[in-house]
């Protein structure tokens, strides 16, 4: 552990990550390709402009951080050149994959068979190769992350306005603010070169959802085009042992109290104050 971080891409989960990892380091930095324009809730000391595709901002990383990488590691040649160029092997680095890593079930099984960090990845989306290159070849630590939600980011939305329908197709989902805490925790305790599902635990299919959904909010949902999808049901055992490592856990481990919360803060936020 060094003490400082630096956060390659601060996108959405970024913005929940910052007031932990705080917490935890003496200097925090997070980078952008327009980091004035984007990363105003910052103080300027810690914008850093940064572009994988442009190799003359890389000097900008600052040495001897811990490092937590949240964009796709594409275009593999342009990842291990930076790699090598930041000194990636000699830091605590985790990056952000996808549960979309391994391979689609060929099962006819249903519901699909559980999937745990030992099941083969599809090596033919270049997302995953960058990802297993620094996996292997620099120590990266990989989360693989189910579909993030959150404020600003509800699934009941995607319902609202046809993103999401009703199937039979499992999906897994993760709370930001337990992926933010479970960033810091891998940082903190997880094995080099290991590899972590993050999610909830609980793959719901879509009817489910929508259901739930259209009982609380009466929000209607229409049938998917994509019905014969089964989708995946993913392990997270290993994700809450590191939790519980770093002296903490899950804190949304039910999707409809977690939204429901989301809508009644979301109504406080556009209720003016006295």
């Amino acid at each position: 552990m060094h003490h400082s971080l630096t956060i390659l891409g601060s996108g959405y989960t970024a913005k929940f990550l910052l007031p932990l990892a705080q917490h935890r380091y003496t200097h925090v930095f997070a980078t952008s390709r327009d980091p004035d324009r984007k990363l105003t809730h910052l103080n300027p000391d810690q914008r850093i402009r940064f572009d994988l595709a442009r190799p003359e901002t890389w000097q900008a990383i600052p040495t001897s951080t811990d490092v937590l990488w949240c964009f796709p590691a594409i275009p593999i040649k342009l990842v291990q050149q930076f790699a090598d160029a930041a000194s990636l092997r000699t830091r605590r680095l985790v990056v952000l994959g996808s549960t979309s890593a391994y391979d689609d079930c060929a099962s006819t099984e249903y519901p699909p068979p559980w999937i745990d960090e030992t099941a083969s990845v599809d090596l033919s989306k270049p997302r995953v190769q960058g990802e297993e290159l620094l996996r292997t070849y620099y120590n990266a630590i990989v989360l693989r992350v189910a579909g993030i939600y959150g404020p600003g980011r509800n699934p009941v939305e995607w319902i609202r306005i046809g993103r999401a329908n009703r199937s039979r197709k499992y999906v897994n989902l993760i709370h930001v603010e337990d992926l933010a805490s479970s960033c810091l925790a891998a940082i903190e305790h997880a094995d080099p070169s290991g590899i972590y599902n993050v999610s909830d635990g609980h793959p719901r299919t879509w009817t489910e959802i929508c259901k739930m959904v259209e009982q609380r909010w009466e929000i209607q949902s229409s049938d998917s085009q994509d019905a014969d999808s089964p989708g995946k049901r993913v392990l997270n055992k290993r994700m809450c042992e590191l939790l519980k490592s770093d002296g903490t856990g899950l804190r949304y481990r039910d999707l409809f109290e977690a939204l429901e919360l989301i809508r009644r803060n979301s109504l406080n936020e556009a209720t003016p104050s006295r």
